[in-house]
């Protein structure tokens, strides 16, 4: 940042807001019936899913990573309240 003249007045930039568009369409897309069982199944094919006390550290590794994936989806596409000042676009115009 350049100290001449006015330039060290001028206040820091806030931090980056969540990108609201990605939000929103996993809301849209995910809104509705359809949304709701292909969430459904995503839920009974890897969050329900049991191992054997057999299954290698391999296995479970991949299954805690499509765990996280399916919890990302769901969370995205659960629609939540607007913060003030927030807008699509994430710049609060």
């Amino acid at each position: 940042m350049s100290v001449s003249g006015w330039d060290w007045f001028v206040e820091p930039k806030p931090p980056e807001t969540p990108d609201l568009r990605i939000e929103r369409a996993f809301e849209s897309v995910f809104d509705g019936p359809d949304g709701g069982f292909v969430l459904a199944h995503l839920k009974r094919l890897f969050i329900e899913r049991r191992f054997a006390p057999t299954a290698s550290d391999a296995e479970l590794r991949h299954a805690e990573g499509a765990r996280a994936v399916v919890a990302l989806i769901e969370r995205l596409a659960r629609p939540r309240a607007a913060q003030p000042n927030e807008t699509i676009d994430g710049t609060g115009r």
